[in-house]
């Protein structure tokens, strides 16, 4: 018998697939083992967290000032979701090569690939069941969510979103990468091997460079690490999102090219060099995409309003100079108080590092060393501030224009909150994995058909 010619085959059903990809995956261990050990991870780092914010909260109660500081997205939200990633990172990687695998592995993907569908068709349901096994995978961060709101704890929507937003974007960053890896290997521990290369890779590449300058600095924001961090700081930029996706799709395409085990090898290499250049150049193009958007409910990323609305009105480049090593903490100040939020706000912005190359060391006995020039009109400021309260003020100055009065009631009030997280150790570490237990059980039983059949028709 001839195996059906899958080319001439425009259409076929592609929900039974799904649900073929979502069953392999619920039925097997990796997922239901990785649910276990997350229960106790995020619950230990929500008490923990809930814990430090109310004795901070406790020292705020008296003063306005100090409850401004107090955010929920800082103190319980990115702290528990910290948990999660390290799982997601070192853990959900078994859990999405299981999806292709095991197929090769048991050589069901011979069988598979003769089906009415095509090869994309194939990958795509299996994303989608890694999608699905990492909505599994975050009960224990939302019930985490729901244990704080249920302590009165405050939760501001836009910025939960936007932080599982970017958990979801990593996430599936990190199923494409496995399935690429399932794709190219014979086993799963070789998968498995090449995906935490990956992962642990981008550790130490973020570790290595972060802080250098120039191509390096461009080399170290490849790092998957880096991709949570804007996400974690409540900024959601339109060029990461569109480069993120890119990248998965990347991903996504060479494992496709590499599934059919038909395909000769010189044909999977040409396809692959060129799906590596359409993604690489999907991630530069991201790279210029300048647009993004502050969810934070107070505003850290962005200037006070009436400031903003001022700073609008400027059409001449503005250049800065910064006399400082890119290590120095100093410079990382300066660039999230003032710098970034330049870029964001204004049209054409341009920063030299004028102590490029150079240590803190060897710098810091230059006189100059620390000012930062601020060139706008043919007019020029120094500063050595890192504040916007004092650098604003120059800008002003140089483009002769009045500081602008500030807008009255958009101060953010802090949201302290003095809470016994304990009370929900319980939850994490016997209530929830035990209900996980009993839905493992239940995914692991057998279908009705096999037991009919067992059962000699009698039901």
């Amino acid at each position: 018998m001839h195996s059906p010619d899958t080319a001439t085959i425009r259409w076929a059903p592609f929900h039974p697939l799904v649900n073929k990809e979502m069953w392999e995956v619920l039925s097997g261990r990796a997922l239901w083992t990785m649910l276990l050990i997350l229960c106790p991870l995020v619950g230990y780092s929500f008490v923990q967290a809930v814990s430090l914010y109310s004795e901070a909260s406790s020292a705020a109660r008296e003063s306005a000032a100090l409850a401004s500081g107090l955010s929920p997205l800082d103190g319980i939200l990115v702290p528990t979701f910290g948990a999660f990633y390290v799982a997601v990172t070192l853990l959900f990687p078994f859990v999405a090569i299981r999806v292709l695998g095991r197929e090769k592995e048991s050589g069901a993907l011979r069988l598979l690939v003769q089906l009415p569908y095509r090869a994309s068709t194939l990958i795509a349901s299996k994303i989608v069941a890694v999608a699905s096994a990492w909505a599994v995978a975050t009960i224990p961060v939302i019930s985490a969510l729901v244990v704080w709101a249920v302590l009165d704890g405050h939760l501001y929507a836009a910025e939960t979103i936007n932080l599982l937003l970017g958990h979801l974007l990593y996430g599936l960053l990190i199923g494409a990468i496995a399935l690429f890896a399932a794709s190219i290997s014979e086993s799963s521990a070789t998968a498995a091997i090449i995906t935490l290369a990956f992962t642990i890779g981008s550790w130490v590449l973020d570790f290595a460079l972060a802080g250098q300058p120039g191509l390096l600095e461009w080399i170290s924001r490849l790092s998957l690490t880096q991709t949570l961090r804007p996400f974690e700081q409540g900024l959601l930029s339109a060029g990461l999102v569109f480069g993120i996706a890119g990248t998965i799709g990347g991903f996504a395409g060479l494992a496709t090219i590499w599934l059919h085990p038909g395909v000769a090898l010189l044909a999977k290499l040409v396809r692959s060099l060129f799906c590596v250049a359409v993604a690489g150049g999907i991630v530069v193009l991201a790279t210029q995409v300048r647009t993004s958007f502050d969810l934070t409910e107070d505003r850290r990323n962005s200037f006070p309003a009436a400031d903003e609305s001022a700073l609008a009105t400027l059409r001449e480049p503005l250049v800065i100079t910064v006399r400082l090593a890119p290590e120095d903490p100093r410079y990382a100040d300066l660039r999230r108080n003032v710098i970034a939020k330049l870029e964001r706000t204004l049209a054409n912005v341009s920063v030299r590092l004028a102590a490029s190359g150079q240590s803190v060391i060897g710098s810091a006995s230059e006189e100059a060393y620390g000012e930062v020039e601020y060139s706008y009109a043919g007019r020029s400021a120094t500063s050595r501030s890192t504040s916007h309260r004092e650098v604003l003020p120059l800008l002003y100055e140089l483009a002769g224009m009045p500081v602008p009065a500030p807008i009255p009631g958009q101060d953010y009030p802090g949201y302290p909150l003095v809470a016994n997280g304990q009370t929900a150790l319980p939850w994490f570490f016997g209530v929830l994995p035990l209900l996980i237990g009993i839905f493992w059980w239940w995914s692991c039983r057998t279908p009705r058909v096999l037991q009919l059949f067992n059962d000699g028709g009698q039901s």
